[in-house]
C-alpha cells in the first residue's frame, strides 16, 4: 500500500508511479488513437456528406451517461470489498491484542506463555499467506515437532487455531483455566477464525463474469466508435477525444480491478505485511 499526503495537489497531480493507470494502459492508448485516426480518415474520404453522423452527438452524450453509471457501481462494489478487508484485518488486530493480554494474565508457565506467543503471530502470518498464494511453512515461528505437524496441513490458519484450542483445552483440564476463562478466550479465538472466513469470501468470489467482460465489450465499442459522432465537428482532433475518454473509462475499470481483490501485494493492496508486524510486535510486548 501506498503513504501519501491526500493534500499535497501538486505532487499528486504530476506523479507517475508505477500504479499510475497512464503507465499500465500506454500502449492500449497508442492502439486506440491509431485505431481511431483510421476511422476518421474513413469516414472524412467516404463518408464526409453523410449529414446524420452530426445528429450522433446526443446519443453518444446519452451512451456515456450509462457507462459511467456502470462504473460507478462498478468502483463502489470494488472499494466495499477493499474496505471490508481492511475492517476485518483491523479486527484482526484488536482480537489478536485481547487474546494476548488476556493469557498473558491468565497463564504463567513459560512453555505455555512461549506456545501462544509464537502462535498468535503465526495465525495472522498464515492468514496473510494463506490469501496470497500459499502458505510457506518455514517462514513461520515453529520448532521441529511443530513443523512435522502442520506441513501436512492445508489449511494452516485453521490448523494454528486448532492448535491453540487444544493447548487452552489442556490448560483447563490442568485447572490453569477455568471454564469461564475459556469461554472469554473462546470469543476472540472465534472472532479470528470469522474474520479470516470473511476474507476468503472475499477473495474467492469475483465480480461475475458476465458482468466484467458486458463492462469492457461495451467501453471498447464506445470508445471505437466515439468518432463518429464528433468527426464532423472536430475532424482528426476526434481521435484525441476517443482516446482520452478511452484512457478515463478504462482506468476507473483498472483500478476497480485491483482493489476488488485486496489481500495482494499491488500498489493499493491492503498493508497486511505491516499490520503482521504490528500483531506480532504487540504480541511480544504483552508477554514480555
Amino acid at each position: 500500500m501506498i503513504n501519501y499526503n491526500p493534500k499535497s495537489w501538486f505532487q499528486l497531480i504530476f506523479a507517475m508511479h508505477k500504479s499510475d493507470t497512464l503507465r499500465i494502459l500506454w500502449k492500449e492508448l497508442l492502439y486506440i488513437g491509431i485505431f481511431t485516426v483510421f476511422i476518421d480518415f474513413i469516414v472524412m474520404t467516404y463518408f464526409g456528406h453523410v449529414t446524420v453522423l452530426g445528429n450522433l452527438v446526443a446519443v453518444y452524450s446519452l451512451v456515456g451517461f450509462v457507462i459511467s453509471l456502470l462504473l460507478v457501481f462498478r468502483t463502489n462494489t470494488a472499494y466495499d470489498r477493499w474496505w471490508e478487508g481492511r475492517k476485518k484485518w483491523g479486527e484482526m488486530v484488536n482480537d489478536t491484542r485481547n487474546l494476548s493480554s488476556k493469557l498473558s494474565v491468565l497463564v504463567e508457565a513459560e512453555e505455555d506463555r512461549d506456545f501462544f506467543k509464537r502462535m498468535i503471530p503465526n495465525f495472522v502470518y498464515a492468514a496473510k499467506e494463506h490469501l496470497r498464494i500459499g502458505v510457506d511453512i518455514s517462514q513461520l515461528d515453529f520448532n521441529e515437532v511443530e513443523i512435522k505437524h502442520f506441513i501436512s496441513k492445508r489449511h494452516i490458519p485453521l490448523s494454528i487455531s486448532n492448535s491453540i484450542y487444544a493447548r487452552l483445552i489442556h490448560l483447563r483440564n490442568k485447572g490453569v483455566l477455568s471454564q469461564e476463562d475459556l469461554f472469554l478466550l473462546d470469543k476472540n479465538l472465534n472472532a479470528l477464525m470469522d474474520s479470516l472466513g470473511a476474507c476468503e469470501r472475499i477473495k474467492n468470489t469475483p465480480i461475475p463474469y458476465s458482468y466484467s467482460i458486458f463492462i469492457k465489450k461495451f467501453i471498447f465499442v464506445y470508445v471505437t466508435t466515439l468518432p463518429l459522432a464528433f468527426v464532423t465537428i472536430f475532424g482528426y482532433y476526434s481521435a484525441l477525444i476517443a482516446t482520452f475518454v478511452f484512457y478515463v473509462l478504462v482506468s476507473m475499470e483498472v483500478l476497480a480491478e485491483e482493489i476488488e481483490d485486496p489481500f495482494g501485494t499491488d500498489d493499493n493492496d491492503l498493508p497486511t505485511d505491516q499490520l503482521c508486524e504490528l500483531i506480532k510486535a504487540n504480541v511480544e510486548e504483552v508477554f514480555g
